[in-house]
């Protein structure tokens, strides 16, 4: 091929393009972080904490936060695809950790894919009558096509349905406080006493809370996307969780001052709590938004654990194929149409409690590696270069305890 004056040209293989802004990079963290988390956790919280549950989210912000200022500066120091890989690469200079972290990044992805597909294809039950695993199947494929599109494209469809989700839940607080305006006078009572007792249940529930910050971390795996990232992805992860707690805190205030406490903790759909008294519209619309907030899920995991395999084939930590870009599309069709499969057998095999869990430990693993790879970072004395955002070494210490202690909980009975 030659250019223009007749000279040889080389020609280069498509790259992933930056098309994202910080409006879209925080709805994409919003997207992944809000939801399954806050639609069905209120009631387990309050089972655990009673009224004081919304405390617990406060407590579940304040931990994670630590891990998001992590993120923040290394998502700087390394504003790559697969990212976390890039970050344990670059503290531990091991091809085989760099592998490992990845591939536990990609799979978390995968399996919070297929749990929340299960959980779409629930809701989708309700109005159209087919067989669940059927409408599971149909949901992955179709969320496939989207993410294959293009980052702008399906950035902005998830970005739309991020904005339902977010009314789904200013819904929930603008018809419990219009219900029952006296809820505005008992504001106090969400405010714990100091007693060993109540506190103990307060951070018993936080521990079910942090999971439904989840998500915040998979804005690392677009930072090749985002325009100008050394400004905007340190904006967009402290955004997302700062509007996330506070979203959280107002629903989940409302929920446990509205909804009767017994009934609250034994309800699967604590949300759906609110909208008894409401009649089939309220409670129809509240259904038809659960059902955009479970499929944006699967969308941004599934362009979120694409983005890794891109990312790890990049830094030659997997075949090149991986890493081939579509020029018309400029998204990683092979990297998407793999892990698309993956989701696909993952529903089909496993249930979703499983599934759940899964992905809440590979998190953990991964947000301790992310922090101790940092730490490495600041005591081997590298310098960051112009413009990376830069937090204190305690920042990191505290997230990898935090990360541990989180990890340990999970595996003693409670």
């Amino acid at each position: 091929m030659q250019d223009v004056d007749g000279n040889d040209a080389v020609t280069r293989p498509a790259e992933l393009r930056r098309k994202l802004t910080l409006p879209l990079l925080i709805l994409y963290g919003l997207g992944v972080t809000i939801g399954a988390g806050i639609y069905v956790l209120v009631g387990t919280t309050a089972a655990r904490a009673g009224v004081y549950a919304p405390i617990s989210f406060l407590v579940a912000a304040a931990v994670v936060a630590f891990t998001g200022f992590t993120y923040a500066e290394l998502s700087t120091r390394h504003p790559v695809s697969a990212g976390e890989a890039a970050y344990v690469r670059a503290g531990f200079n091991s091809g085989i950790l760099t592998l490992i972290v990845g591939l536990l990044v990609a799979s978390s992805g995968i399996v919070s894919s297929a749990a929340v597909s299960i959980g779409a294809a629930a809701y989708v039950g309700e109005i159209i009558p087919l067989p669940r695993p059927l409408l599971t199947i149909v949901i992955i494929l179709i969320v496939g096509v989207i993410a294959a599109w293009g980052i702008l494209e399906s950035v902005f469809i998830a970005a739309v349905f991020t904005a339902v989700e977010i009314a789904g839940l200013g819904l929930v607080i603008y018809f419990g406080v219009s219900t029952e305006p006296d809820i505005l006078l008992n504001i106090d009572t969400l405010l714990p006493p100091f007693d060993d007792v109540v506190w103990g249940g307060i951070i018993s529930a936080s521990l079910l809370a942090f999971f439904a910050f989840v998500g915040f971390e998979d804005i690392a795996n677009v930072a090749e996307e985002v325009i100008e990232p050394h400004r905007n992805m340190p904006r967009g992860i402290i955004l997302t969780l700062l509007i996330a707690t506070i979203l959280y805190f107002l629903v989940v205030s409302v929920v446990v001052l509205v909804v009767p406490m017994a009934d609250l903790a034994e309800s699967a759909a604590p949300l759906a709590l609110v909208f008894e008294t409401a009649g089939n519209a309220a409670s129809g619309t509240f259904r038809l938004i659960a059902i955009v907030a479970t499929t944006n899920g699967v969308l941004i995991q599934i362009i979120m654990a694409s983005r890794v395999i891109y990312g790890l084939s990049v830094q030659k930590s997997l075949p090149s194929f991986l890493s081939a870009v579509n020029p018309v599309t400029g998204t990683p069709l092979i990297a998407t149409a793999v892990i698309v499969a993956l989701v696909l057998v993952f529903a089909t095999l496993l249930p979703i409690t499983q599934l759940a869990e899964a992905t809440s430990t590979i998190v953990l693993i991964v947000f301790s590696g992310v922090n101790l790879a940092l730490i490495r970072l600041k005591m081997t004395g590298q310098q960051p270069m112009d413009g990376v955002f830069v937090v204190p070494f305690w920042v990191p210490v505290m997230g990898v305890l935090f990360s541990v202690a989180l990890l340990i909980s999970g595996f003693l009975p409670i």
